[in-house]
């Protein structure tokens, strides 16, 4: 049986090298110990600082983006798939999703969906009803950081956005709320 400390550089060492995310499910198997050590595991990697993200289909390392770009966005539910696979198919990478709530504030959640194959997870863990998609709180309004490696790449994605009709006006009272 291996200490915590060697139990949390093996899962380290399996997020690291995956170039897919890892389920909490298979650390769990792979380390013999409950899923629930598994989160108190990555908990304490990401206090040392490495940066893990937890996804519907499990956790990776967080990769730098080369270029970013924040696009407010309004559609409902049924043009998610549209939205998401414009942007995937031009080589960007949905990395979050945010919506800002005049009552509750601003409320974001990682997806880091990077191809269609992880938009029809997505679509289909939103199937499953027990969630809806987090714009449904701003009645379609909702924002996502992209990257994409130039910005090149960004402008024809905002380009596409545009001409699909999903972009829309970032308000005054909305600017200082997203940088935050």
């Amino acid at each position: 049986m291996m200490s915590g400390k060697e139990r949390r550089e093996e899962i380290l060492q399996r997020i690291t090298n995956s170039k897919t995310p890892v389920s909490g499910a298979a650390l769990a198997k792979s380390c013999e110990v409950s899923r629930q050590v598994i989160v108190q595991d990555i908990a304490l990697l990401r206090t040392e600082g490495h940066s893990i993200l937890a996804t519907a289909r499990g956790y990776l390392l967080e990769e730098p983006a080369d270029t970013m770009r924040l696009f407010k966005v309004f559609h409902d539910a049924a043009a998610t798939e549209e939205e998401l696979t414009t942007i995937v198919d031009l080589g960007g990478c949905v990395v979050d999703v945010m919506v800002n709530h005049r009552v509750y504030g601003k409320v974001s959640a990682p997806l880091q969906i990077k191809n269609r194959r992880d938009v029809q997870a997505f679509l289909k863990n939103l199937e499953s009803g027990k969630s809806t998609p987090l714009l449904n709180v701003t009645s379609g309004y909702h924002f996502h950081h992209v990257s994409a490696e130039s910005e090149e790449i960004l402008d024809e994605i905002e380009d596409a956005l545009r001409r699909k009709h999903f972009l829309t006006e970032v308000f005054p009272y909305e600017q200082e709320e997203i940088r935050k």
